[in-house]
C-alpha cells in the first residue's frame, strides 16, 4: 500500500509562518525530509518516531543530488510511510518542488503541494517594502541569481521590464547582479535594498541605491541567505519599517 509525498513550504524563517495545512501533514508525518533553510523548530511538530532527514544544499558540504532526493521521496512514499519534503519558502518558487512532484506523478506516487510564504515576497515585507505600491508599483517579477550547472543567469530580459525586480539568492553575486542590471538600463539610482535572514531573530538589511548597494552590503558584512529588492518601492523602506510582535520560536509543540 504507498503512502503519500507531502510538499510543504516552510515560509521564510519564523516558524509560525508555516500554514494550519502544513502544520497538520507533519503532525502525521512518519518521514520528514527537510532543507537547511526549514526552521529546525518545525521537526517539533512532527511525532518523536518519524525519521528525520537532512538533505540541506550548504556551501562546503557535502550535497545529496536532486535524483537522490527524487528517489528517497518515492522509496519511503511506496513502503507506505507519509513522507513531508519539508522545504524553505515556497516548494514551487525555485525550491525544486516541481521536479520532486513531477518524480511522483512518473513513480504513480500520491503527493499534495501544500504552498508555503515565499521568501521573495517576506523578505521584503518583513525589511518594509511592498512590492507593489500605488503610483509607484504596479508590477513585480521574481528571478534567481543562481542556475544549476553553475550557469549564468541572463537578467538583461528583466531588467526594465517590471516596476520591481526582486533577486532571490544574491548575496554571492550582488555586485555583478547590480552591474548587470545597471548595464542593462536600469538607473544607477535606482532604490534597491538586500534583505539577509527575513523573518528570523538574525535578520539585517541594506538600502541604498543601485550602484552603491553592494559595497555598502559588503561593509555591512550582508551574506546568504539574502534577497534583493530593485525598484522605487525600496525607498519606503525607512517610512515603513516595523517589528514583528515576539521573537520567532525556538521550539513549537507537536
Amino acid at each position: 500500500m504507498s503512502g503519500i509525498v507531502y510538499l510543504v513550504g516552510a515560509g521564510p524563517g519564523d516558524p509560525r509562518l508555516l500554514t494550519l495545512r502544513g502544520a497538520e501533514v507533519l503532525r502525521t508525518a512518519h518521514v520528514v525530509v527537510y532543507d537547511r533553510l526549514a526552521s529546525p523548530a518545525l521537526l517539533d511538530l512532527a511525532p518523536a518516531r518519524a525519521e528525520r532527514m537532512d538533505v540541506g544544499k550548504e556551501p562546503g558540504r557535502p550535497q545529496v543530488r536532486q535524483e537522490e532526493i527524487d528517489r528517497l521521496l518515492v522509496e519511503r512514499a511506496r513502503r507506505g510511510a507519509n513522507v513531508v519534503r519539508l522545504k524553505g519558502g515556497d516548494p514551487f518558487v525555485f525550491g525544486r518542488g516541481g521536479e520532486e512532484a513531477l518524480a511522483c506523478a512518473r513513480a504513480d506516487v500520491p503527493f499534495e503541494v501544500v504552498p508555503g510564504v515565499t521568501s521573495a515576497v517576506a523578505g521584503p515585507a518583513y525589511a518594509g517594502i511592498p512590492l507593489t505600491h500605488r503610483g509607484i508599483a504596479r508590477s513585480f517579477a521574481v528571478v534567481t541569481a543562481s542556475a544549476s550547472r553553475d550557469d549564468d543567469v541572463d537578467l538583461s530580459r528583466v531588467a526594465t521590464a517590471v516596476d520591481t525586480l526582486v533577486v532571490l539568492m544574491a548575496a554571492g553575486k550582488l555586485r555583478d547582479v547590480c552591474a548587470q542590471l545597471v548595464g542593462s538600463g536600469r538607473a544607477p539610482s535606482t532604490p534597491a535594498a538586500v534583505v539577509q535572514w527575513a523573518a528570523t531573530s538574525a535578520q539585517r538589511s541594506v538600502q541604498a541605491d543601485l550602484v552603491d548597494l553592494p559595497s555598502l552590503a559588503a561593509a555591512a558584512g550582508i551574506g546568504a541567505p539574502a534577497t534583493l529588492v530593485v525598484g522605487d518601492v525600496a525607498s519606503l523602506a525607512g517610512d515603513l519599517a516595523w517589528v514583528a510582535e515576539g521573537s520567532p520560536a525556538d521550539s513549537m509543540e507537536a
